[in-house]
């Protein structure tokens, strides 16, 4: 009999959004949990005894995947219907090579832009808030704030504008390298949906947020909404919308409560 897995996770990010939605389109019910967004380290230290310490965690059959790509190599094992990888040798390296490049080239680009620019926001303090669990900074909305100022400045380099521009560029180049890939077809690789459309269209979410999306602020921060025109009339802005569309289980909007937050001007 299968264990029921169990997923710790950050609701906010693309690459827990990346594994979110491989649970959901294989239909594996798995427990959510989510611990404090920066406090989370040295708990997946503890979990993985040092091998790992980023969300998200996959725990599955008494094993701790600390890595996305981990984790989803692991469901395709234990689950394999539907498929994510390709039957065809060629085309699974291919899809393996795409994630990995969305993985290291743009999902890292696209999570330090769109701190920079949240953190201009006004509501700063309010957004960090409600993306964190009820812990003790949960009742001091500032003490919240200013960790997560902190956080994402040593964490991610969010803080630096030159940084932040360079990122920019390079989540621009990810949608060029996708549209190249694509050309004429709907699919990166083959005529299926595979790793290699969950990949980058999760770690896109930030830039395109899609309705199906698991977090969204209203409205948009105006620096990363500037930054969001540059590229909403691109082919690769519509594949990511039409993916999440197609390919997003209905029931993954609603899964968590926390998952889905919203915040409101």
């Amino acid at each position: 009999m299968k264990s029921r897995p169990t997923l710790w996770h950050i609701p906010i990010s693309h690459y827990n959004e990346k594994v979110r939605w491989a649970l959901d389109y294989k239909g594996v019910d798995a427990e959510r949990r989510t611990p404090v967004p920066g406090m989370h380290i040295p708990y997946v230290l503890w979990l993985t005894r040092g091998r790992g310490y980023t969300l998200p965690l996959l725990e599955l059959d008494g094993r701790r995947y600390p890595d996305s790509t981990e984790a989803i190599r692991a469901l395709e094992e234990r689950y394999p219907q539907p498929p994510l990888y390709p039957s065809d040798p060629a085309e699974r390296e291919r899809a393996l090579e795409l994630e990995d490049f969305f993985d290291e080239e743009v999902a890292p680009y696209a999570r330090r832009a769109a701190f920079h620019e949240m953190r201009k926001d006004p509501r700063w303090d309010e957004i960090v808030q409600r993306l964190t669990p009820p812990n003790p900074l949960s009742r001091f909305t500032r003490a919240a704030g200013l960790y997560g100022r902190a956080f994402t400045a040593v964490r991610y380099r969010a803080d630096a504008d030159q940084k932040a521009e360079e990122a920019k560029e390079k989540v621009t180049a990810g949608f060029d390298q996708l549209e190249r890939e694509l050309g004429d077809h709907d699919y990166l690789v083959g005529d299926t949906f595979t790793v290699a459309d969950l990949t980058a269209a999760s770690l896109l979410y930030p830039a395109v947020l899609p309705p199906e999306g698991p977090f969204r602020i209203d409205p948009v921060p105006e620096g990363w909404q500037r930054f969001r025109e540059t590229l909403a009339d691109r082919p690769g802005f519509a594949w990511v919308e039409e993916m999440f569309a197609r390919h997003r289980a209905p029931s993954a909007r609603s899964s968590s409560k926390h998952q889905r937050q919203r915040v409101a001007g």
